[in-house]
This record gives C-alpha cells, structure tokens and sequence, in this order.
C-alpha cells in the first residue's frame, strides 16, 4: 500500500520527503558518534559565531524527533500533492523555498528585535556589547539555539491549501474530527500568533516561523491571483 502511494507522489514532494527523510537519518546516525548536525545545519540567529549562510537552507531540511518530522512530511504528502499537481513542479518549488525562507525571516526579525531589547544592538556578540549578567546569558541562548525543521513551508503549503480549497474538509489526527481547509489554517494561525506573544520560556516552537511560512505563502498566492488567465 505505502509503496503504491509512494510512487503515485508528483516529483518534487516526493524527492522532499525523500531528502528530508535522509537528512533525519543522518542526524541520529552522526548523533552516536558524538556529531551533531543540529548544531552544524540548524539555523542560527546571524550575529551567532554558529552561523553559517548555508544554514538557511539547509535548516529547513532538519528535524529534532521522530514526531517532528512525522506531522510535517505528513503535511506535505496531505497538502503538497495536490498543490504540485496543479502548479507544477516549478511553480510548487518556487513556492515551498519561499515561504520556508520567509519563515526563516520573520523568525530572525523576531530574534533579532528580543535580542535588541535584551542588548541595544542587534549584534551584540560582534560589537561585544557590555550587558548585565541576566541578559547576557538570555542572549547567549538565543544565539546558541538553533532552529530546525520545514514547519515554516508545511504552514505555507497549508496557507496555499486553504486559499484553493476553502472548503475542502480532511479529518485531523488528533482530535479526530473533520474540519474545512479554510478553518485549520485560520486556527493555526491564531494559534501560531498567541503562542508566540506569549513566548513561554518552556517553549521551543518557532511560533513566528509558522506565520512567516503563512504571511509569505498568502503574498504569493495574491500575486499569482492577478493573473485572471489561472484559478490560483
């Protein structure tokens, strides 16, 4: 059955699942040898000495546990089909970077502005801002965490999905209940936006991400809508 479902995927999502899974395996192969991937691709806020610009790129194609990686290429199988099937595997491409970028954007803006807060400059590791002991350590561990994972696209394919297919209705995981396209995304984006204004120290969700994925693939989506010659 898998198999059949499988090889029944358009391109693109197929070859993403396939690279997200192998990155995953990578990560927990390297990780008993004492090499952490994380660490090495996950993103980091730019004034960190961890940063390297590959990292945003290649951070959305990292994720930190088993269920981490399950509800997001879970997501792009549910969503990533059907969009592809109707863009094409250009289009669909084009636009799973861009809302993964724009949620790396946004994520960053939102550090950068706490770390501003915290610092007085957004930079403060290169201009060795002098900062009390408390902020220095809340701005270590903001330069120190990277962050990991393609929820930032999946909540973009969501937006794009939704926009489509307001009223298609899918049955979620937990709870159990059907629920239209349009609703999920509305309440994932509420959801989304409170988590992160609440910004639980015990939280380590990319909330800011997850809006950035949806604000960018709203504007795509608007942009190609003016074009009258396509339904999208």
């Amino acid at each position: 059955m898998f198999g059949a479902m499988f090889s029944n995927l358009p391109p693109v999502v197929k070859n993403l699942l396939i690279i997200n899974l192998l990155f995953f395996l990578a990560t927990i192969v390297l990780q008993s040898k004492d090499i952490s991937l994380i660490t090495e691709l996950g993103l980091h806020y730019p004034d960190s000495p961890l940063f390297k610009p590959y990292q945003l790129v290649t951070h959305f194609f990292m994720h930190g546990s088993l269920g981490h990686i399950f509800f997001n290429m879970l997501s792009l199988v549910m969503m990533g089909m059907h969009l592809e099937r109707i863009w094409g595997p250009k289009r669909f491409l084009l636009f799973y970077f861009v809302t993964a970028l724009g949620a790396a954007f946004l994520h960053m803006l939102v550090q950068g502005i706490e770390i501003y807060q915290l610092s007085g400059s957004f930079f403060p590791y290169h201009n060795e801002i002098q900062m009390p002991i408390g902020n220095v350590n809340k701005v270590g561990e903001l330069l120190s965490i990277p962050t990991v994972g393609a929820s930032g696209a999946i909540y973009g394919l969501i937006m794009g999905f939704a926009l489509l297919f307001p009223n298609t209705e899918f049955m979620l995981l937990f709870p159990p209940i059907p629920i239209k396209a349009k609703w999920f995304a509305i309440l994932l984006g509420l959801y989304a936006l409170y988590s992160g204004y609440l910004n639980s120290p015990k939280d380590s969700v990319a909330h800011f991400a997850h809006l950035g994925g949806m604000l960018f693939g709203f504007i795509m989506i608007k942009i190609w809508q003016r074009d009258k010659n396509r339904f999208y």
